[in-house]
């Protein structure tokens, strides 16, 4: 036996040795843990057994394993789609749009909320940006309907007052990703300001008193202090947004789609649910899930492998 597996071997001996002193140490915690690692082997790893599917002509009559192979088919039928650069450039440029938009409002409003002194003002203002996000996607739907209505909503009836003519909001394209935004934005804005604001709370009130003293103003107390602690929060959320560019709010794209806006609102998600549920192809849908989360697999390695060359803050 040569010397090169003799230390392999007591390597392996080592650390299984280490693992178990460390069960046999902190056994109540790992018990206390257990339940949360079977829901996630139950429910994250056991169905990848179905990605198969995805390189199948799956039937539900012969079963998964019982379909037949045909590789990688099912992928090149959706690659060459013949709608296919256009549902990935909408899904894109959707998704990009809210990041571009929407990922630095929470922020803004975590630091501005952290310089209110007044503390019942500040519990007020933060019940009232967290309520809409309880808003169902149905309803949220239905108001934006209701709202911007040609005929009767507040809207175009604000901009006939003022002399203008009214905008058929739903039905024209070029409307569909900024009322989809800006209405995402007002929805979620204020609940995602929990974890900067929770962030914020931690941080060391002597670090103000001593930049009260040194007589700094609000915008340099959140130039030096805030900012440089939520640096690292800031990043690390980026880091996982940019793992859904390929992910939308298929519901609310769905509940938003009208025949005239179909150019602009025609995304993989909505694509997926006609091809899948309405058609039952559920090979090709499988193989277009599987496409999606591999780009967006590398996507987050991709944007971690450069926070993590740029600074020091990165998922891992």
């Amino acid at each position: 036996m040569s010397l090169d597996v003799l230390i392999r071997k007591k390597r392996k001996a080592g650390l299984f040795k280490r693992i178990g002193q460390a069960v046999k140490r902190d056994w109540q915690l790992y018990i206390l843990l257990l339940p949360a690692i079977t829901l996630i082997f139950i429910f994250s790893y056991l169905p990848l057994y179905g990605v198969q599917i995805a390189f199948r002509d799956y039937k539900a009559v012969f079963g998964i394993t019982g379909s037949q192979w045909v590789g990688l088919k099912n992928f090149e039928d959706f690659f060459n789609a013949y709608y296919f650069r256009r549902l990935l450039s909408n899904t894109f440029l959707l998704n990009l749009y809210a990041l571009l938009w929407g990922f630095p409002v929470p922020i803004i409003m975590a630091i501005l909320l952290n310089q209110v002194e007044w503390p019942r003002f500040k519990k007020f203002t933060q019940t009232i940006i967290y309520v809409p996000h309880f808003i169902s996607t149905v309803v949220m739907a239905g108001i934006l309907y209701l709202f911007l209505s040609p005929d009767s909503g507040i809207v175009n009836v604000l901009i006939e007052s003022l002399g203008g003519k009214p905008i058929h909001f739903m039905i024209e394209p070029g409307w569909f990703r900024t009322l989809f935004i800006a209405s995402d934005v007002w929805q979620h804005a204020g609940w995602n300001t929990i974890l900067y604001i929770a962030a914020l709370t931690g941080i060391d009130p002597e670090l103000y008193e001593a930049a009260t003293i040194d007589g700094a103003t609000k915008l340099q107390k959140i130039r030096y202090i805030d900012i440089p602690h939520l640096t690292p929060i800031v990043v690390m959320m980026l880091i996982l947004s940019c793992g859904s560019l390929l992910v939308s709010n298929t519901d609310k794209a769905l509940l938003m789609q009208t025949p005239g806006n179909m150019v602009k609102s025609d995304i993989i998600g909505v694509y997926v649910y006609q091809m899948g549920l309405t058609k039952a192809q559920f090979s090709y849908t499988a193989a277009i899930g599987l496409f999606i989360n591999v780009i967006n697999f590398i996507m987050i390695i991709t944007v971690n492998w450069i926070s993590r060359k740029l600074g020091e803050t990165s998922l891992f």
